[in-house]
């Protein structure tokens, strides 16, 4: 059992599973690959089937749900955490795996929670299983006291000068969607006249892209093409951002390209501050998504 720290960029993400499956891990069993996100987990499983010098679906495998790349020649295995979590129902002890490595685990979502409190306890009964719990942000300590004093392991990541700005919103507590979207809007006719790379703007939700969008169509800016990201798209309107274009792009993205996904390209970065998160109302016995501070 070990936890990875490792910042923004160190390639964790990627590079991890190939280390394992140099340690001749992933032989008979797989390498399972945890990720928050569908579209994190298949872009993942992509970068590192590309590097492999493989196909994915091959030696790189993926699986979420409503679509399964897994195949007898995979040895890693990249899966969203409510696959994995749903796997104990037909294989108790997970006997699929060798090494398990959760990404992201600060995220802290029920399925992450369950994963990790499950696997704790499986470690108790397969001593050969290896488990590596991996975040940009994790709190180490908290982590590593959970699983019995498991050693940490930091990763340097590779940073490049960034110059913040700031802009003050006005708008009122319920936050409209209109009003934030011309705030985008304002923040981006400040870098029309700079013609370096393409924008990622950060938003809450589908219903506040797709209010910007509309602003920023009407803006007629030349080159320039707006595309819309967030989980609910199809793979292939997902798949967009990786394709090469010409002139400017502006994606426009809730936070599934907070983490786990780096969109190429990318010269600014117009954060509004929002994202709507997932939390359990232990009062209700539920999971509700509401807007908060990012």
């Amino acid at each position: 059992m070990t936890v990875v720290v490792g910042e923004t960029g160190s390639g964790k993400s990627t590079q991890l599973p190939k280390i394992c499956l140099d340690m001749g891990r992933g032989k008979r069993r797989f390498i399972g690959h945890t990720q928050p996100r569908r579209i994190a987990a298949r872009s993942i499983a992509a970068r590192i089937a590309e590097e492999l010098g493989v196909e994915p679906g091959g030696a790189v495998g993926y699986k979420t749900r409503f679509n399964d790349r897994v195949s007898r020649d995979s040895y890693i295995k990249v899966m969203t955490d409510g696959i994995l979590l749903a796997e104990p129902e037909s294989d108790r002890k997970l006997n699929r795996y060798d090494t398990l490595i959760v990404d992201e685990a600060h995220e802290r979502s029920i399925n992450i929670d369950f994963l990790l409190g499950y696997l704790q306890r499986l470690l108790k009964r397969r001593r050969d299983l290896k488990i590596v719990i991996t975040s940009a942000t994790i709190d180490p300590s908290s982590f590593s006291k959970f699983f019995s004093g498991a050693p940490v392991i930091e990763i340097p990541g590779k940073s490049f000068p960034v110059e913040v700005r700031y802009r003050q919103a006005d708008r009122a507590e319920d936050r409209p969607d209109a009003s934030l979207a011309s705030d985008v809007v304002d923040a981006v006719r400040n870098l029309e006249s700079d013609a370096r790379g393409d924008i990622l703007v950060f938003l809450p939700g589908e219903k506040e892209i797709g209010t910007t969008a509309k602003l920023l169509g009407r803006l007629r800016l030349p080159r320039t093409e707006c595309i819309p990201l967030y989980a609910r798209l199809s793979v292939e309107e997902q798949q967009k951002i990786f394709k090469p274009h010409e002139g400017r792009r502006i994606v426009l993205a809730t936070n599934v390209a907070e983490t786990s996904l780096t969109v190429p390209g990318i010269h600014y970065v117009i954060d509004t501050g929002l994202a709507r998160i997932s939390r359990y109302s232990p009062g209700r016995q539920i999971q509700t998504k509401r807007y908060h501070d990012r």
